[in-house]
């Protein structure tokens, strides 16, 4: 061990750093205490181990106190999982193990940047969409309509259950949260409201569905359960969703959003947006479930549709505007025709720019924090001594908890990749309480983070925690009735 006296001027100065990084510095030298074999090091009970589990504690303690602190939550993580990467790689160095590191480093980053690519696509046709006035016409039909306060609540939460089933729940929950923040814009507490259900109901809607969320496709694949099994969690997750959202409904005003004052329009090409969408989130759930590709690939494949049209909407914009300029002025429609004169070219790079950068730095580094701990041995620790000492209903109810504060991902893959011994019944819970657990803290699931962003300011962890043990009541309840609707699935093993 360097000694400070021989060491180098930033070690030397390193050793005034008070907590963390003191820690992180000594932990350099602290060697494996076994070998895990197959290259890997089991570093749960070193120095360094213990390092990183504290880095990634105070970095989500951060994330936590984003409210009161005014910090964005992607810098915490960001440079814990810097950290804690650095500190396996210097362990793997001095064991001469490094291209094991830098193979589980490679493999933590590729399974970001299939999240990153599939974020950043839906990201930008949620800007599009909205560029396009797509979510104000929405607003204006549903002001139109007469629809309250409670009626928005449950419409919205309805849709989210429903459409999650399909589609990514993330993109659900951006495109509900959306049209609330269009609908009752300015009124914070109802705004905070309705992110929470929806982020409830686009969670527990993935949950029975083999494609709604990649816990459940990671379950699907590795064929422990088959597609149709799947629908045996939809009572289950019905309940996890309506319990909270009729206690919710009752602390909401039941009166109507104020009326719109504008004339709203869609913009040229706003339904054929839509339109592209919706293919692009069918061909990524066919990439998937038939080619057996990742969904990556079907969303930036609509991604180059998304630029195709907005090539043809920029190409053939001065012809449009001619012809409709010519048609509004025959027809004496004054208030189109003045319109026009603000009409842009639509540019998908600018809606590419307006996406969620924090929120989408935030996830890199959760998925490296995560990836790293669990290449040291801890998410396999855990899954060890849950479900050894343990009966496997309560490990996987207590899972589904843990879920809350670490990623589900990495949660589902350590208990696939430890193959305990369960039944059918049982990994239809982990299915369940995986998808779902998630729900009880807005850091547990990337519904509640995306509409942390989205809704800055308003929908918060703060306010989200507040309705946590509502959220944890539909949670127990929807074990339960699993418990008893599909009875008969834990004697059978597969």
């Amino acid at each position: 061990m360097l000694t400070q006296r021989h060491s180098p001027h930033w070690l030397r100065r390193s050793a005034r750093w008070p907590g963390v990084l003191m820690l992180a510095v000594l932990a350099l030298s602290s060697p494996p205490v076994l070998a895990a074999g197959a290259g890997e090091l089991d570093l749960t009970y070193s120095l360094s181990g213990f390092t990183a589990v504290m880095l990634f504690l105070v970095a989500y303690g951060l994330v936590m106190a984003e409210e009161q602190l005014h910090m964005r939550k992607s810098k915490p993580v960001l440079v814990a999982a810097g950290l804690i990467w650095m500190l396996i790689g210097w362990i793997y160095v001095q064991e001469g193990l490094s291209d094991a590191a830098e193979h589980a480093f490679s493999e933590t980053l590729l399974e970001y940047t299939e999240l990153l690519l599939f974020l950043l696509v839906a990201m930008t046709y949620v800007n599009a969409m909205e560029e396009r006035r797509v979510f104000d016409k929405l607003r204006a039909w549903m002001v139109e309509t007469g629809f309250s306060y409670r009626s928005l609540f449950w419409i919205t939460g309805v849709l989210a259950f429903w459409i999650s089933t399909v589609a990514n729940n993330l993109t659900t929950a951006m495109l509900m949260c959306a049209v609330v923040l269009k609908v009752a814009e300015g009124d914070k507490r109802f705004i905070n409201l309705a992110c929470v259900n929806i982020v409830v109901a686009s969670n527990a809607g993935g949950a029975f569905s083999p494609f709604g969320d990649i816990t459940t496709l990671m379950v699907w694949q590795a064929k422990l359960v088959e597609f149709q099994e799947f629908f045996e969690l939809l009572g289950p997750s019905l309940v996890n969703y309506l319990l909270p959202a009729l206690v919710m409904s009752c602390f909401i005003k039941n009166r109507k959003p104020g009326v719109l004052e504008e004339v709203v329009w869609l913009k040229r090409g706003a339904r054929r947006i839509v339109f592209l969408f919706l293919l692009t989130v069918v061909i990524a759930v066919l990439c998937h479930t038939v080619l057996n590709l990742p969904p990556a690939l079907g969303m930036m494949m609509g991604l180059g549709f998304l630029q195709f049209f907005g090539y043809y909407l920029r190409r053939s914009l001065p012809r449009s505007l001619a012809r409709k300029r010519t048609r509004y002025s025959q027809r004496g429609d004054w208030r189109k025709l003045e319109a026009l004169g603000s009409v842009v070219p639509f540019d998908v790079f600018t809606r590419i720019a307006r996406s969620e950068w924090d929120t989408l730095l935030f996830f890199y580094g959760v998925v490296m924090a995560v990836g790293g701990l669990g290449f040291m041995g801890y998410l396999a620790l855990l899954s060890e001594s849950l479900y050894a000492g343990w009966d496997p209903t309560w490990a996987n109810v207590v899972l589904g908890m843990v879920s809350a504060v670490v990623d589900n991902i990495p949660v589902m893959f350590a208990v696939i990749s430890m193959e305990p011994d369960m039944s059918m019944g049982n990994w239809l819970l982990i299915t369940l309480t995986a998808g779902v657990g998630g729900s009880l803290l807005s850091v547990g699931s990337a519904a509640g983070v995306a509409l942390m962003g989205q809704a800055r300011g308003i929908y918060t962890f703060a306010g989200h925690m507040r309705w946590a043990p509502v959220i944890a009541l539909g949670y127990f309840a929807s074990v339960a009735m699993h418990l008893w609707l599909n009875a008969e699935s834990f004697n059978v093993f597969h």
